[in-house]
């Protein structure tokens, strides 16, 4: 059992459970807030459909990691791990894209930090 890829996935799911639960927790807000955001752009009037991709992504990916730290513990497998960590790659892929496209280089920086325990844990899990 590598207890990296568990740390990995904990760190992955905390991420993307509550970054999940903010968004559903106040859709409103996000949609505003995200709506300025996007405001010069060509993908000003995708926000809400394009945040509902990201929540889902986001959820999705956060409870593959969670299923899979547990599956790690339980059985010492690592296929939910895996697919938890490719989804949150996926995920931050596009959120990278997001920022990229508003010229929000700072955004984009911080996603790069996330990617990189995201890129571990799938080349550790394949």
């Amino acid at each position: 059992m590598n207890i990296a890829s568990i740390l990995i996935l904990c760190f992955l799911a905390v991420t993307f459970i509550q970054s999940g639960y903010d968004k559903v927790s106040d859709w409103k807000g996000n949609v505003e807030w995200l709506k300025g955001h996007f405001a010069k752009t060509f993908i000003r009037n995708r926000v809400p459909e394009l945040l509902m991709l990201i929540l889902a992504l986001e959820l999705v990916s956060g409870i593959l990691c969670l299923v899979g730290v547990v599956e790690l513990l339980v059985t010492r497998e690592h296929v939910y791990g895996f697919y938890g960590a490719v989804f949150s790659c996926i995920a931050l892929i596009l959120l990278l894209l997001g920022q990229r496209i508003a010229k929000d280089y700072d955004g984009a920086r911080t996603i790069a930090i996330y990617f990189i325990p995201a890129v571990m844990a799938v080349y550790w899990l394949a």
